[in-house]
């Protein structure tokens, strides 16, 4: 039986350890310790600046943009292995950190690695939401990231964690590396 999907926590319905595909901050700042990361590819959704960021990246009056996972395409990633023992803890901590709008929903992937298909647990965006961000043009993308900043910093601060990560792991997101270029020309 297909496992329901969360607006308000992440949920994995298999028992023992869980795998959590990364795809934006929990790259660079997963806040738990990571038992293990496997590189990881995750079909069927895209990773894209479509949420507008009231709360970490950018406040009510001037928004700021934060990464989903979107419909369509696929996406590079890494799977981070939480243990058992500490599951319900890390899982409560994730699901407190990203999931306060209720813009992401927990939900059950499978991801590419190396070894193999593996299963494991994502955040993808709820296109229902008010906070939904549609496709943006790269100049209204790159003034709203230049110029933002919330509780967790400034938004070009995020967006170059995320590009420089990825690249140190050998991925490159021409996308990502577009904008931030047009961000620092606008810095």
């Amino acid at each position: 039986m297909a496992q329901a999907l969360s607006r308000t926590r992440i949920t994995a319905s298999d028992p023992g350890d869980v795998w959590f595909f990364a795809y934006g901050s929990l790259l660079w700042d997963p806040g738990f310790d990571v038992a293990e990361r496997r590189r990881a590819r995750l079909f069927g959704w895209h990773r894209r600046f479509c949420i507008h960021s009231v709360i970490y990246r950018g406040t009510p009056e001037n928004p700021g943009l934060s990464l989903g996972l979107d419909r369509g395409g696929s996406c590079n990633g890494f799977v981070l292995k939480i243990r058992k023992a500490e599951r319900e803890a890390v899982l409560a901590q994730l699901s407190a950190r990203e999931m306060p709008e209720e813009i992401y929903s927990s939900r059950p992937v499978t991801v590419e690695t190396e070894n193999g298909p593996l299963a494991a647990v994502t955040l993808t965006v709820n296109r229902d939401h008010r906070l939904y961000c549609p496709p943006l043009d790269i100049e209204t993308s790159a003034r709203r990231i230049a110029t933002s900043s919330g509780r967790r910093g400034a938004n070009i601060d995020y967006l170059e964690n995320t590009v420089a990560h990825l690249a140190e792991e050998g991925i490159r997101d021409r996308t990502l590396t577009v904008l931030l270029d047009r961000v620092r020309q606008l810095g």
